[in-house]
């Protein structure tokens, strides 16, 4: 059998440090993160209009949630307003892309999420943290940056997904917990984190899921230390789906992977790569411990 591409930029002998340029460069200040929190399930919002499309994934049928970013965040419909409101209403390609994927990696018995932690970092419309609902996990935690996106949209949509396979999939059993917050600062609130900053060896998620999570350069180094804070060893997986280059933002597969590289604790394997035309080439990589 044919074995998947593995990425490597750097030769084993450039070291392990992390001190790359590009994760250097400067951009505007930020203003303050909101505080890491966990948001209950029932703190659903209330006076936010939500509405329903059925999405099909290749054999797959999820629900898709749709509000308004200006009814929620007071904004016009933006992608993303750095530091205030990172996306978390839009459906990325990504997220997509990271749903086929983890169907055909089940299919073809490379994963299995029965009795699996997972946590999806990025979550958004959740759509393959509620894959991995469906398929037995058991327990499923889901983190966004903004605690509105949470309210708003993750736990609706994750209730329409599950009311609607309730009656030909047992759910009931999955544990599922929602937390807002910055990469660097929502380690504070998770339950399986090291919470030494090393690789998490007492525990940890046996699979993090994230889609279209690595635009910015500047947050990039950040959300790789919470991974490894969160990873299970010597087992956990993680899979992520992104574009090869966000143009405009400087961040993309490429500049991640060669910062994972340059550590060396963790592996990178390409599972599939979109080049449909309808944007930029999009990967799905699955990082493991080496």
């Amino acid at each position: 059998m044919a074995t998947k591409p593995t990425f490597q930029l750097f030769s084993s002998s450039q070291g392990s440090g992390l001190g790359l340029g590009f994760l250097d460069s400067s951009e505007p200040a930020l203003p303050p993160p909101p505080p890491p929190v966990e948001v209950l399930s029932f703190e659903v919002s209330s006076s936010t209009d939500f509405e329903v499309d059925k999405l099909t994934i290749g054999e797959i049928t999820l629900l898709k949630g749709r509000v308004s970013t200006k009814e929620v965040f007071g904004l016009p419909n933006s992608d993303l307003v750095p530091g205030v409101y990172e996306g978390g209403l839009k459906l990325w390609e990504g997220s997509i892309d990271l749903v086929k994927a983890l169907e055909k990696e089940s299919q073809t018995g490379n994963l299995s999420f029965s009795g699996k932690r997972v946590l999806e970092l990025g979550c958004g419309h959740a759509l393959p943290g509620i894959y991995a609902c469906l398929k037995g996990s058991d327990a499923v935690h889901f983190q966004d940056f903004n605690a509105e996106v949470l309210r708003c949209l993750t736990i609706p949509n994750l209730n329409a997904n599950l009311s609607e396979k309730s009656s030909s999939v047992s759910v009931s059993e999955t544990e599922v917990r929602f937390f807002a917050g910055e990469w660097s600062e929502v380690h504070q609130v998770l339950p399986l984190v090291n919470s030494d900053g090393e690789t998490n060896k007492k525990g940890g998620y046996d699979i993090i899921l994230m889609a279209e999570t690595i635009y910015s350069i500047s947050a990039q180094k950040s959300q790789y230390e919470l991974i490894k804070r969160c990873l299970a060893y010597p087992d956990g997986a993680v899979y992520m789906a992104a574009k090869k280059y966000y143009f405009g933002v400087g961040g993309g597969t490429r500049q991640f992977l060669s910062m994972i590289e340059k550590d060396g604790a963790l592996a990178s394997t390409l599972v599939s790569q979109v080049t449909d035309g309808s944007s930029n080439v999009r990967e799905v990589w699955k990082l493991s411990y080496k």
